[in-house]
């Protein structure tokens, strides 16, 4: 029995079983997004929250796995791939000229069109190759709170004036939140960056930098047009939204030719390996984080355990209570990218005050209970509890200024 283990681990047993372990995991993965996709959890006589719950998982599983979600960890895959670590730490490292990492950090989400779910892979992947915590919690902020597309269709369905404060207040707050992180925990940072001492002549020079700037906005292209929605409203965007298969159809052409032409055969195994380590570590927490908060608080317009006429009684006015509870009932329900502006729209037909209502805005589209359970498990607990304690309390100051001023 000795010989056999030493000869299998000889001719790389070891390295098989992995690859089996791999595959069983993925067959897992695919085997409950399968069922959470198919399965007709609408005509099951299940008790309301319980029903709530699949039925989030599956509008989660059929609208944003595929579009978002995907394209999003193979981003991810690219930046743990293909990204110099002396790049990242340039641009955001802990030495990094810190206006220029904030700044790009705090707007980065204007070409992004991500929910704070599709965001973590994005974040997961910048903060583990060596950013600073500040610039990687701006970006993690940003990305899905300064959203473009919602910041106009906020304007368009809200009011010109609320989405003017919703687009400043998240780039303010996103640098700021960021700032307080790098503060907050600068003694364990600069002990995190000591412990991976990084010597910048380690990496060779690989293909030339414009190479991998049209690679990477190509993948960033098709993330936003898959995920393109439709505006009437604006003839425009509305002509954009028609032919999006056709532009995304025609940056993955793109994408295919610039992986046949510039890229080898160990660097895209490389690429798929590090798109599938992040998918692995996400999907599994995601899944049960969206379970949880379709249980407790359901989708728009459907009861759960908590009833929508507590949350809607309590954010009336503009007083510290009702802006603090919008903000924490915000940063822990499951915002799908733009979904939160017909959830908004709803809830001020109903009562709720202008203030309150920027501050979900501020706090319900970079939060989610699903995505506080990720962020734990990529920098740990004391660091994802202070980030929500942040964007709650600025939240919430946000909103009673705003309320205040109209």
């Amino acid at each position: 029995m000795y010989k056999f283990a030493v000869t299998f681990k000889a001719y790389g047993g070891v390295k098989i079983m992995k690859k089996i372990k791999e595959k069983y995991k993925f067959l897992a993965i695919f085997i409950v997004f399968a069922a959470a996709y198919y399965i007709p959890f609408g005509s099951f006589a299940l008790p309301g929250p319980v029903s709530e719950a699949f039925m989030m998982l599956q509008e989660y599983a059929r609208k944003h796995v595929i579009l978002c979600l995907i394209p999003a960890f193979f981003i991810a895959g690219a930046i743990a791939s293909f990204v110099k670590k002396q790049s990242v730490i340039k641009y955001f490292g802990n030495k990094a000229n810190k206006f220029l990492a904030y700044t790009i950090a705090s707007i980065s989400g204007t070409i992004l069109a991500v929910c704070s779910c599709t965001v973590l892979p994005l974040f997961s992947g910048i903060y583990k190759k060596g950013a600073g915590l500040g610039p990687a919690t701006a970006f993690l902020y940003s990305g899905p709170a300064i959203n473009v597309l919602a910041i106009i269709l906020t304007a368009r369905v809200l009011g010109t004036e609320l989405g003017i404060a919703r687009a400043v207040g998240a780039i303010i707050f996103s640098i700021v939140i960021g700032l307080l992180m790098h503060l907050i925990f600068l003694k364990v940072e600069r002990k995190r960056h000591a412990d991976n001492v990084y010597t910048f002549n380690e990496e060779k020079e690989g293909r030339p930098l414009w190479k991998s700037a049209i690679y990477f906005a190509v993948l960033v292209a098709i993330l936003v047009f898959a995920n393109w929605g439709p505006d009437a409203k604006f003839k425009t965007w509305q002509l954009v939204y028609n032919i999006k298969w056709y532009i995304t159809g025609a940056f993955l052409l793109a994408l295919t030719l610039m992986l046949y032409r510039w890229f080898t055969k160990n660097e895209l195994t490389s690429w798929t390996k590090s798109s599938w380590t992040f998918a692995k570590q996400i999907f599994p927490l995601l899944f049960a984080g969206v379970l949880v908060a379709g249980f407790l608080l359901g989708r728009p317009g459907h009861r759960a355990l908590i009833p929508p006429e507590w949350i809607e009684s309590l954010v009336g006015g503009n007083s510290f209570s009702a802006n603090l509870f919008a903000s924490v009932a915000a940063s822990l329900m499951y915002f799908a990218t733009l979904t939160e502006v017909p959830i908004l729209q709803g809830l001020i037909g109903a009562g709720m005050g202008k203030g309150p209502a920027l501050a979900l805005l501020l706090a319900g589209p970079a939060l989610s209970l699903p995505n506080m359970i990720v962020i734990r498990s990529v920098m740990g607990t004391k660091k994802t509890f202070v980030f929500i304690i942040l964007v709650v309390v600025m939240a919430t100051a946000g909103g009673m200024f705003y309320g205040a001023l109209f």
